[in-house]
């Protein structure tokens, strides 16, 4: 028997409530940089691998290790050229190992969002106290670290359970990356509370191209980065769009695929009409003017 998710409403793309951001945009950018720490001898976890060969695999955790070493420092230059804040995708143990990244992406007034703990730390088969543990956890620190409430959540390796987006909504996490099923924020059916999934394009993550999907070239993947801005910018001009590009530094940061990245940020902030922002100001923006108009729109169209 078929059935869906059952975790957000059918909404056409055609036929919805307008969104509008700030000062006219037609885009609302966010980069997600995910800022990763993968252990060498993970726990082992009865349903998924951490890594392809046996621990400890020196020549995965070492080409990890990249993004944090070179690789990151490479893209927040970047970055900053552009006046793009990253919104971070942080396995928090980064605080720990790496407080100096800490420390950069705040200088940079940078948000800190919750990737768990470590990437070799999965959700799955976990009890309702031991999610709560978690999520309790990665709250903490990051606020501990950087004096930052956590606004949101993508899952370690996407490692979320049934559970997931209830919880966030009852620690009050505003949003989720877990979900890839549309360009605009969308409200997410939780027990109680409010959470909206934000638009993660996972098809603009650079570990998809790069690694998973395919082995493309930087030149491609600057050339996608646009093909995606110009469509959205151009539906944009009707309702606003959001758009997402997910790096990974030790991909990204790679000194053969900076340039061409460089490029695509400077050709995405010359257009006017875009809001250059972060995962939180767009959840903040969305539940302000946008999040009832949408909830009362999608339960009529249930209703019929």
């Amino acid at each position: 028997m078929l059935s869906d998710p059952n975790v957000y409403v059918y909404s056409p793309y055609n036929n919805r409530p307008k969104i509008t951001w700030p000062n006219g945009a037609r885009v609302a950018f966010w980069v997600v940089p995910n800022i990763e720490f993968y252990e060498l001898y993970p726990p082992p976890h009865p349903t998924r691998k951490d890594m392809a060969r046996p621990a400890p695999d020196i020549q995965f955790y070492s080409s990890r290790d990249y993004g944090n070493r070179a690789g990151l420092w490479r893209l927040m230059e970047v970055m900053d050229r552009y006046g793009v804040r990253g919104s971070v995708s942080l396995n928090v143990a980064v605080c720990d190992h790496h407080p100096e990244i800490i420390e950069a992406c705040l200088k940079r007034n940078w948000e800190l969002f919750s990737h768990g703990v470590y990437n070799t730390r999965f959700q799955y088969g976990m009890s309702e106290a031991q999610h709560r543990e978690f999520i309790e956890d990665v709250i903490a620190t990051i606020k501990k670290h950087s004096g930052q409430s956590v606004a949101g959540w993508l899952s370690p390796a996407l490692s979320n359970t049934e559970m997931t987006l209830d919880l966030l909504a009852e620690y009050e996490v505003l949003y989720t990356c877990d979900l890839f099923h549309d360009d605009q924020p969308q409200p997410v059916k939780v027990k109680k509370g409010k959470l909206i999934s934000m638009p993660y394009a996972v098809e603009m993550n650079d570990i998809m191209v790069f690694h998973q999907v395919a082995a493309r070239s930087p030149r491609h993947y600057a050339e996608t980065i646009k093909a995606q801005f110009d469509q959205l910018y151009e539906e944009g001009a009707e309702n606003g769009t959001v758009m997402c590009i997910p790096l990974h530094p030790f991909l990204i940061g790679q000194p053969h695929r900076i340039g061409p990245f460089a490029e695509a940020l400077e050709y995405i902030t010359s257009h006017d009409g875009v809001w250059v922002t972060t995962g939180r100001e767009i959840a903040q923006h969305y539940y302000k003017y946008h999040y009832d108009d949408v909830v009362a729109a999608q339960l009529q169209s249930t209703r019929k």
